[in-house]
């Protein structure tokens, strides 16, 4: 007497359960269409405009993230280094070059889902364009590591697999369509040594 609206139950619940959890998966595996890679960066730029994709849109919903305007900036990440190596929080990275075009910049590190890292009390957890050092042509050279280093030091204080989160601000670049011939910053390793000390 019940079998027939037990199996329509389970049928609906397996449905409804595939549903959601493929909509879940498909939206950790991309933050949209139209992405860019430059390097070892990548960007979104249409997942900040009206006219986003329903992946980027729901991605962005998902997430509570607000994204900047297309006039206002655009960020780029970094998951692997310069040789195609996915970044590990036990070593140590040099990021240099000159950023593009903008009016600030900041650089910070998160985990693979996007939380931003705290590297603890008094440490340079995150830098911007004001408290980088720089050469007498403007570019400039920053350690990304877990130990103290002379210069610009970005303090990753992490175990595991990080990203990099490089937010252009202001920049002429975010809504231009010669986003693909920007020349970033390249992020070279130079060690896996003695990781901290907590």
């Amino acid at each position: 007497m019940f079998r027939i609206p037990f199996l329509v139950a389970l049928a609906l619940i397996i449905t409804f359960g595939l549903g959601t959890w493929s909509a879940v998966e498909a939206l950790k595996a991309t933050a949209g269409f139209g992405g860019i890679r430059l390097g070892t960066w990548e960007a979104f730029p249409q997942a900040q405009m009206a006219t986003a994709d329903p992946y980027a849109k729901a991605h962005r919903a998902r997430a509570g993230k607000l994204l900047l305007g297309g006039a206002e900036g655009l960020s780029f990440t970094a998951t692997k280094d310069a040789a195609g190596q996915p970044l590990n929080g036990a070593c140590t990275y040099v990021l240099s070059g000159i950023n593009p075009p903008a009016r600030a910049f900041t650089l910070f590190a998160t985990d693979m889902a996007d939380t931003v890292l705290s590297a603890g009390n008094d440490l340079p957890g995150a830098l911007n364009s004001w408290t980088v050092l720089r050469a007498s042509d403007n570019s400039f050279h920053i350690t990304v590591s877990p130990n103290a280093h002379a210069g610009s030091w970005l303090a990753t204080r992490h175990s595991g697999p990080f990203k990099l989160v490089l937010t252009l601000l202001d920049t002429p670049t975010a809504g231009s369509t010669g986003l693909i011939d920007l020349t970033m910053p390249t992020l070279t390793k130079t060690g896996c040594g003695k990781s901290f000390t907590s």
